[in-house]
């Protein structure tokens, strides 16, 4: 696999010479917490395309931390605003490092799959509207919420605002590959059509976890700047490759079992499998030089709850505690759930006396939109 990269960079280069990216190449330098830069060792074969502004701000949760007794340090990432392209969120450090063998193959329409607020194909919209390629969009009924506007506004709003063939699909949830997007990628060959196929999170992908290392080497770079190295990360998890690209990364300096991943998919079991799968093959990728296993991957499954996609009263209460401490906007369907999950593990102490939690803000705010009667009242 890392060999086709290889024998693809002529190739690569020319139509990246077409597609030439409008962000910066190298990392940009903001001001702030941590914001260094330095190079990407484990990722320096790979082609990147950029799509991101470059280092993620890192804050510190100040209010939040003293409201939950000041036992430990609270810290977050912010991957929700990475990027001008509409919105942001994690999906673009993936889509960095699949977007060169898109270009490569020839392609002229992405192809993915989402539920109806799905984050995911608003940022492949996003990217196709980039790049200068069409979308296509399949969209199922992941979700079990009947707001009137939930198929009218946020996400979904966004991707036919900016072009994508939406389809909608009445299919339930379900990780995997779905038989919606098959016939999708099948639909456009038919129409004349090149399509590049972008499976549910860009998660399965043979590249969708490189990403996410490159997250592990920006923090290492960051606590070199603050002085200290972070006890923790707290991340959401659902389709994997978020938590797997971070195990991986985090696994060059001993820390994968640091990772807490926060099960938002109440389909733990086959959440759990996936990340692992995935991590086992970005481990291959990167040259990692030590397996993977099992116990790698730690996935809490209490905050998941009543359905994907569906806030528990305990989601919501953590939604607007972190809004009104902090300002901080998560989403019901996944930053909520995982914002509920630390808080409620700081509460259990969980973490030890002293520890410095990183929470990887990975994005989907505009979703919120599709819970308007929800938190009508605030």
């Amino acid at each position: 696999m890392v060999e086709c990269i290889t024998q693809e960079r002529s190739k690569q280069s020319s139509f990246l010479t077409k597609f030439e990216s409008t962000f910066l190449a190298g990392d940009v330098r903001f001001r702030g917490i941590g914001t260094v830069t330095e190079g990407i060792g484990m990722l320096e074969k790979f082609e990147r395309y950029p799509l991101t502004f470059g280092p993620t701000h890192i804050e510190k949760l100040e209010r939040l931390g003293a409201h939950l007794g000041g036992r430990v340090e609270l810290y977050a990432k912010r991957e929700d605003c990475n990027s001008g392209l509409a919105f942001g969120g994690n999906k673009l450090r993936k889509l960095e490092y699949i977007v060169p063998d898109a270009i490569a193959s020839n392609a002229d329409t992405l192809v993915s799959i989402g539920g109806v607020q799905s984050n995911h194909t608003r940022m492949v919209a996003a990217v196709a509207a980039k790049i200068g390629m069409k979308c296509r969009l399949v969209q199922e009924s992941w979700v079990p919420h009947e707001d009137a506007v939930y198929d009218r506004v946020g996400n979904i709003l966004l991707s036919r605002i900016m072009g994508a063939d939406v389809e909608m699909v009445d299919q339930g949830f379900d990780i995997g590959i779905r038989e919606s997007w098959e016939a999708a990628i099948a639909d456009v060959k038919a129409k004349g059509g090149k399509p590049y196929a972008i499976p549910a999170g860009a998660s399965v992908h043979k590249y969708g976890g490189l990403g996410y290392v490159g997250f592990a080497e920006e923090v290492r770079a960051q606590e070199k700047e603050l002085g200290f190295a972070f006890d923790y990360i707290v991340v959401c998890t659902v389709t994997g490759s978020t938590h797997a690209g971070m195990l991986v990364g985090f696994a060059n300096d001993g820390r994968e079992r640091r990772v807490i991943g926060i099960d938002a998919s109440f389909t733990p079991a086959q959440t759990k499998a996936q990340v692992l799968a995935i991590a086992r093959n970005t481990a291959e990728l990167v040259e990692l030089g030590r397996e993977i296993v099992e116990d790698d991957v730690v996935l809490i499954e209490d905050y998941a709850y009543p359905a994907y996609g569906v806030p528990s009263q305990e989601t919501k209460e953590a939604i607007r505690l972190c809004a009104r401490l902090e300002g901080m906007i998560t989403d019901p369907v996944y930053e909520g759930k995982s914002m509920q999950g630390m808080v409620e593990l700081v509460k259990k102490d969980y973490f030890p006396a002293g520890s410095k939690i990183l929470y990887a803000h990975l994005g989907g705010a505009p979703a919120i939109n599709g819970y308007a009667y929800t938190f009508r009242n605030g």
